[in-house]
């Protein structure tokens, strides 16, 4: 493999990965595999310069990072991290107050590749992660993403206190999700607004915490202490995508 590029593996991240038009070297299929989904990938891979060789088991095993290729892998162009101020101009271009996620310490591969996924469903602009102690676009990742690394931009930056300055100063706010805030319908979460979620573990930190403007907590009845990364930002999410629903329909109802 070289520098340049990355194995992903599975079927819907690697159809994914073509209709979205990455560029993808190399393909490895199971010989002998014609079902659905390997005939799709093998249709969009015939349009391009691809490389396609059926191999055996045992070599598809030996290519595999993740252990769960589901007899398919390919060597893509490794995936470019974004800018934010891409992710603003993305927000302008549609119209929409900008919607962004940013992640204080996430190092699973899995929470991240969840969170992408469900931060490209639920209409945010783009995910910022830190440089240091955070799990960055990796194979596991990009599986884990289910195909939406594709389409949701991930910027990594040095400093997240800064970042989050930066875009206060463009009008943003800033909600982050931790057991101690108000409960999250009780908060106004309209507008052009950024998510802040932290760690399973260590949870946001004490100077990204000060920063935010708001602290929302979510409901939870059960006898656990926490929720999962990746479930809290989905829940928070989709709390703004309700509100902002909300708010298109009561404008709608004023004219």
């Amino acid at each position: 493999m070289r520098d340049e590029e990355m194995v992903i593996e599975g079927r819907n991240v690697i159809i994914e990965a073509f209709r979205s038009g990455k560029t993808i070297d190399r393909l490895f299929i199971l010989d002998g595999c014609q079902d659905g989904p390997v005939r799709t990938i093998l249709r969009e891979a015939k349009k391009t310069d691809c490389i396609i060789n059926f191999v055996k088991k045992e070599r598809l095993d030996q290519l595999s990072v993740t252990g769960r290729h589901q007899g398919v892998i390919a060597y893509i162009a490794a995936y470019k991290y974004g800018k934010v101020e891409d992710m603003l101009q993305n927000a302008k271009e549609k119209n929409e107050p900008p919607f962004l996620i940013l992640l204080d310490g996430i190092e699973d591969p899995y929470n991240l590749g969840s969170i992408i996924r469900t931060a490209d469903q639920a209409g945010a602009h783009g995910i910022i992660i830190p440089k240091r102690h955070a799990a960055g676009l990796t194979p596991a990742v990009a599986k884990a993403s289910a195909g939406a690394i594709n389409y949701m931009p991930v910027a990594k930056v040095t400093n997240l206190v800064k970042v989050i300055e930066d875009l206060k100063k463009q009008g943003m706010w800033f909600v982050c999700g931790d057991m101690s805030g108000e409960t999250m319908y009780n908060l106004d979460l309209t507008g052009s607004i950024g998510v802040v979620i932290g760690s399973e573990g260590g949870g946001i930190s004490r100077l990204i915490k000060e920063k935010c403007d708001l602290i929302a907590s979510i409901p939870m009845s059960g006898n656990t202490g926490s929720l999962n990364a990746s479930v809290a930002m989905g829940i928070l999410s989709y709390e703004i995508v309700r509100q902002r629903l909300r708010r298109k329909i009561q404008q709608k109802l004023r004219r």
